[in-house]
Parts: C-alpha cells; sequence; structure tokens
C-alpha cells in the first residue's frame, strides 16, 4: 500500500472530518505516527495497535493492518521487540483460534531478526498463539514455519526454531510428522553454528518434555550426550545448567548411569565457566538423586570444587556447603566438608570467606552441639574477626542457627568486638547494614545482653557524622521498643534521646524530631505527652527554621495521638504562633499542621 492511497483524505490540506471519514483513516494515522522522527511517538503508535485494530475490525486487521505491519517493518530494535510482544496478545482482533495462524507470518520475520531480544519476544508471542490454534492449523500453518525456520540459512532463524520444537511436537499427531521434527531438532544439535547448539542445549528440556514417553530417554540423552560432549564451553554450561531439569524426566537409575558421568567430567573441565555452573547446579541434582547417590558419585566432584584454582568457582561452591550438608549424612559431612570449609575459612580471596560465611552456621543444626563445639565455633570466631567487613557482617546476620545450637553464653563474648568493629567501620554503608540488623540480633540475644552490651551502641549512632546513619538509628529504636515494650523505651531510650535537644549543633536536634516522629506511634499516649510534647514545645522556640519547621512536620504525627483536649490547650497555641513565624517554610507546614486541630 502506498503512501498516497494510504493518506487519501489525511493528506495535506484535508479536514480532519475528511480524514475520519476515509475508511483508511487508523492505517493512515499508523503511518504518520510510524514516520515520526521522536522514538516516543512511534513506539507509542505500536503500543496501541490494538486500538487500531479494534477499529478496523478483525477482517481488515487481517487483509490490511498485519500486511501493511509486513510491509513496513521498523529497523529500530526497540519498536521490533514492542512488536512482538503486541502481536502476541492480539488473537482476539484477528478474529479468534481460527484466525490465529494469520499472526505467524509477521512473527516468523521477527523471529528471523538479527538482535536476540527481538527474537526471543517473538517466539514467546509465537508460543501465545500456537497454543490457542487448533491441531488442524498446527500441522498446516505452524510445523512449516517451524520448517522453514529450521531449515533456513540464516542461523538466527535456527536460533529461534529450536525454542519452538517443544511445543510443535505437542501439536502434530502422525508419526511421520513427529519423526520428522525428531529429525529436524537434532540436526540443530549438530549445527555448525554455536549458537544454534546453545539454543538446543537451552530449550532441550522442553522438548524433551514433549516427547512420548517411551521416546523421552532414548532420544533426549542421545541429544545431551553430543551437548556435553560439545566442543564450545559455552555450550556445554548450558548443557550443565539444563541437566537437573532433564534428568528428572529419567528414572534415578537411568539419570544415575547417563548424566553423572558427565557432571563428574564437568567438575574438572578445562573452562572455568562449566566449574562454575557445576557448583551452581550440583545441588539441584544431588537433592534429585538422594544422599546414596550423592555420597558414592557427586560429594568427592563437590569436594574437588570446593578446592577449585579459580575464586569464581570456589565462591559458587562455598555457598553451598550448608545445602550439601543438608543431603549427606552428619559422619560424610565431618569427614568430606569440614576439611574443606576450614581451608576456605583462610581462603586468600575475601569474597569467597564471605561466601562462606554467609551459610556457615547453617552447618550448626546439621552437626550438632558438641561437633559444632569443637568443629564450626573456632571458624565461626575466626570469620567474626576477619578483615573483610562483609564476611564479619555474613556471620553476625546469621548468628541464630549457631545460637539454637550451643547457647548465647559462649557466643557473646565473641559477637562484641566483632559488631563494635562493624559499628564504627569507616564505611558509611557497612555501618548502615548492622544498625539494620540489631533489633533480630537483639531480639535473639535477650533483653539483658541487649541493655549490657549493645543499648549504648545504638543510642551513639544518633550522633553519626552522615545524616543516612542517623535516620537508620531512630527506625533501629522504633523496631526495638516494638520488640522489648514502652516500659523498656521509657527507662531506657526517652529520657537518652530527649536529652539531646540541648546538643550545639542543630543537625543532632532534628535527630531528636526524627526519634520523636518515629517512637511516638509506638510507645503510648501517656510517654507522648508527659515527655515528648513538652519537648516539641520548647524546641518551636528554636533559632534554627530548619528545626521550626520539623516540629510542625512533627506535630502532625502527635496531633492523633493525643486527647482533644490537649491538642487546643498545647499544640494549637504552639501551631498558631508558628504558623505566623517570618520563615515561610515553617509557617507552611504550620498551617498544614493546624489543618489537624479539629
Amino acid at each position: 500500500m502506498s503512501d498516497s492511497e494510504a493518506g487519501g483524505a489525511g493528506g495535506e490540506g484535508a479536514g480532519e472530518k475528511d480524514r475520519e471519514g476515509n475508511p483508511m483513516y487508523p492505517i493512515a494515522l499508523l503511518i504518520d505516527e510510524l514516520k515520526n522522527e521522536e522514538m516516543a511517538v512511534r513506539l507509542n503508535s505500536i503500543r496501541n495497535l490494538q486500538l487500531i485494530a479494534n477499529a478496523l475490525g478483525e477482517e481488515r486487521t487481517r487483509t490490511e493492518l498485519l500486511p501493511f505491519l509486513c510491509e513496513n517493518s521498523d529497523e529500530e530494535d526497540e519498536l521490533l521487540m514492542a512488536l512482538a510482544e503486541e502481536l502476541g496478545n492480539f488473537v482476539p482482533f484477528v478474529g479468534g483460534a481460527e484466525h490465529a495462524h494469520e499472526l505467524l507470518v509477521p512473527l516468523e520475520a521477527l523471529a528471523s531478526v538479527e538482535e536476540t531480544v527481538v527474537r526471543e519476544a517473538a517466539v514467546t508471542s509465537i508460543k501465545k498463539v500456537v497454543e490457542t490454534m487448533p491441531d488442524s492449523s498446527g500441522e498446516a500453518h505452524f510445523l512449516p514455519m517451524v520448517r522453514r525456520l529450521a531449515s533456513s540459512d540464516w542461523f538466527t532463524s535456527r536460533v529461534s526454531a529450536a525454542g519452538l520444537f517443544g511445543v510443535a511436537y505437542g501439536k502434530v499427531a502422525s508419526a511421520a510428522q513427529r519423526e520428522e521434527l525428531r529429525t529436524l531438532f537434532e540436526g540443530l544439535v549438530s549445527d555448525e553454528t554455536p549458537m544454534v547448539r546453545r539454543s538446543s542445549a537451552n530449550h532441550l528440556g522442553d522438548y524433551a518434555t514433549a516427547l512420548e514417553k517411551e521416546m523421552v530417554t532414548p532420544v533426549s540423552l542421545s541429544l545431551f550426550t553430543r551437548l556435553m560432549e560439545d566442543e564450545q564451553d559455552s555450550v556445554r554450561l548450558l548443557a550443565v545448567e539444563r541437566s537437573t531439569d532433564l534428568g528428572k524426566l529419567y528414572s534415578r537409575e537411568d539419570a544415575t548411569e547417563h548424566i553423572l558421568p558427565h557432571v563428574q567430567k564437568f567438575a574438572v573441565d578445562k573452562s572455568w565457566r562449566v566449574r562454575f555452573m557445576v557448583a551452581k547446579q550440583l545441588c539441584d541434582l544431588c537433592e534429585f538423586l538422594g544422599s546414596k547417590a550423592t555420597e558414592e558419585y557427586l560429594l568427592p566432584s563437590f569436594v574437588v570444587i570446593l578446592k577449585d584454582v579459580e575464586p569464581e568457582v570456589r565462591i559458587a561452591a562455598a555457598g553451598k556447603v550448608a545445602r550439601m550438608a543438608d543431603i549427606i549424612s552428619r559422619e560424610e559431612t565431618l569427614a568430606q566438608l569440614m576439611p574443606c570449609v576450614k581451608e576456605l575459612a583462610v581462603d586468600q580471596s575475601p569474597h569467597v570467606r564471605a561466601a562462606l560465611a554467609g551459610v556457615i552456621t547453617g552447618l550448626a543444626p546439621r552437626l550438632g552441639k558438641d561437633a559444632t563445639m569443637e568443629n564450626l565455633l573456632p571458624l565461626f570466631l575466626q570469620l567474626l574477626k576477619d578483615e573483610f567487613p562483609d564476611t564479619r557482617l555474613a556471620v553476625i546476620s546469621r548468628v541464630e542457627q549457631v545460637n539454637q545450637v550451643i547457647g548465647t553464653d559462649v557466643l557473646s563474648d565473641s559477637l562484641m568486638p566483632a559488631i563494635m568493629d562493624l559499628a564504627s567501620d569507616r564505611s558509611w554503608r557497612v555501618r548502615l547494614a548492622i544498625i539494620e540488623f540489631i533489633p533480630s540480633l537483639a531480639e535473639q540475644l535477650g533483653i539483658d545482653f541487649f541493655n549490657d552490651k549493645l543499648g549504648n551502641l545504638c543510642l551513639s549512632w544518633m550522633g553519626d557524622q552522615v545524616c543516612t546513619i542517623r535516620e537508620a538509628a531512630t527506625v533501629n529504636l522504633r523496631r526495638l521498643t516494638e520488640a522489648f515494650g514502652t516500659e523498656w523505651a521509657q527507662e531506657k531510650v526517652i529520657p537518652q534521646i530527649l536529652s539531646r535537644i540541648e546538643e550545639g549543633n542543630y543537625l543532632f536536634r532534628l535527630t531528636v524530631l526524627l526519634a520523636i516522629h518515629n517512637l511516638a506511634p509506638v510507645v503510648g499516649m501517656d510517654i507522648v505527652c508527659t515527655s515528648m510534647l513538652p519537648c516539641l514545645i520548647e524546641a518551636a522556640k528554636d533559632k534554627v527554621p530548619n528545626i521550626r519547621f520539623n516540629v510542625a512536620k512533627v506535630f502532625a504525627t502527635v496531633i492523633p495521638l493525643v486527647e482533644p483536649a490537649l491538642v487546643e490547650q498545647s499544640i494549637r497555641p504552639c501551631l498558631q504562633d508558628l504558623s505566623a513565624d517570618t520563615d515561610s517554610d515553617v509557617s507552611f507546614y504550620a498551617s498544614q499542621s493546624l489543618k489537624l486541630c479539629t
């Protein structure tokens, strides 16, 4: 369709009435928008395709809009991806399942473009469309499309084809057609282009799931073996990643016989990326195969990976230590894993030690009290003194598991030095992380331990030089009050907080106001009225406008918490004075809070 034909009454000089009277108006509008230099306008036109299709009707959408989209594809990848996504939801606009195959034409073109994200969006939409199609349409229209994509000279088409075989196999019924699909997929697995083989490895599980039950093992194992032996490490990596999902399609005996040998081999693969993937996936396969097969076949491979020369591999494996311990017996954990854990605890890479610290406490319930005291506690205390702050933080944040096994008394003396170091760390983000963890740690260790060891520390953070830390400290005190109760707050926290309203630095006085804002809703009306309200009224006279307008803002929190009589007696007069303040911000916020005094 030429621009002149599509434009018609929509050309230059035509009135809006003429253009809207043109039966081609929706497409004419689309043409104009797709020619616009602004990407946002063109993208919006694609996102509004359903509105245009609705205006055209089902028949004209099939005969006019879809051909137009095929002939006028934009070269911008973002627009092509948006078009691919939209077409996946277009079945109702072309006449339903009976005509859904019409959408395969533009989607096939999109599944062949060079940009990966466009092809992936097209494949996803093809699957959605095909699910709505009757089997007869699948055989007549979808199967030929898969055949064309899988046999195309362009590797991009073959990459997309690999993702469609799982759906295609379920849409054909005849033995001959299924045999053809098996042959085509086998060709993709052996394709000369690594990208096609990678796609085949990535989608092998979906394809194998669609196979007849009696065909799953012989067909998929042959393909899986071929992929596992591929010369490209990127192909082998994907095969390893899919090994667990594929193994679940077999019996444990078949998985043990055919998949385990490859996994064992890949634990010492020349490519560290493959070994890294084995480290990530091994525990999934172990859980499927059970403890007996794991201890006999896979535990030795896991031990090898824990000692890998590449830090990235050791990091991935160290993070799985506790999970592996849950699969194997306690005896094997002590004999096989603990020697490796001791080596990892002194690994030269701080990131390996941090990964271990994040899971090492999970070993305690598995080992029991005596073995934990003998084998795990020394490592735990060693990691608490690690020079890398992330390691110390990871251990402290998971102390509950060890605490449940050996008790608080054993840990308390060792915890405090590490907590104090983290609390004064040069990085404010580390200090922030320990602040956010304190409430849960306090609940684990108890109120007495907190009062003796951590109470003063929590209050000291209100004087930190970093605003974010001071703000987090006030939130921390609120969470502690929720955990320990208002009596504790009245005795241990509130008097110390309110005394800081006399600080010389206005920023610290501002922190007191923020603490009142956070604590007032949880401490109860009595404490608000007797302790906090007098402090606020006094702070309203502060010489710094920033303090005064924050007092006005805090009153908005306090007003709903106290009796109306007290609002009229004390709060309203104070806000009225502030509303007449010479500073515009102070008067504005005071006026806003005054509206609540009803």
